[in-house]
């Protein structure tokens, strides 16, 4: 199903090739799963994840145009009772989710590319305790960007060059 998309460069949409390979590694874990949607952009992710079966998905977008345009595609695919939005700074949104007992099972990250949002948001996935024991972080972010092999319990078990982009699993555990 095609999705809405803003105009303009200030997002980057997962390349369908990309998405569909992480899909394919990920097609076990997704049934029934909680999923949590970092950077979410259009939410094709968290929305991907539910058409395959997860049972619910949290998508943090701070930019407000873009969490419209979330709304309306999970409106569109008819997952609006399954995503929950969140328009706000991801940063502030672990931090407030730490306080709370709601953990993940699939953590989606794709935040826009040498900010270094990855060392800091996979930190803060960490110090909130929000991800699931065995849960998977997947990371998508430019090759050259520095990502650690370990942040806490968090372990990079895999990683997949697609061009200019490379996709970083972890699993909590």
């Amino acid at each position: 199903m095609k999705l809405k998309t803003p105009k303009g460069l200030n997002t980057r949409p997962t390349v369908d090739r990309v998405k569909e390979s992480v899909f394919n590694i990920l097609n076990p874990y997704i049934p029934g799963s909680r999923v949590l949607d970092l950077f979410s952009g259009t939410g094709a992710l968290a929305i991907e994840a539910l058409s395959r079966g997860a049972e619910l998905a949290y998508l943090v977008e701070e930019n407000r145009n873009c969490c419209e345009i979330i709304r309306e595609n999970l409106a569109h695919t008819r997952f609006l009772d399954k995503g929950v939005v969140y328009c706000r700074k991801v940063s502030s949104f672990l931090k407030e989710f730490g306080r709370k007992d709601i953990k993940f099972d699939i953590v989606f990250m794709d935040p826009p590319y040498s900010h270094n949002f990855i060392q800091e948001t996979l930190q803060l996935l960490m110090e909130n305790d929000i991800i699931n024991d065995k849960g998977i972080v997947i990371c998508e972010h430019h090759k050259n960007e520095t990502v650690q092999d370990s942040y806490g319990s968090l372990k990079k078990v895999r990683t997949k060059d697609y061009g200019d982009t490379r996709v970083s699993f972890f699993v909590n555990g």
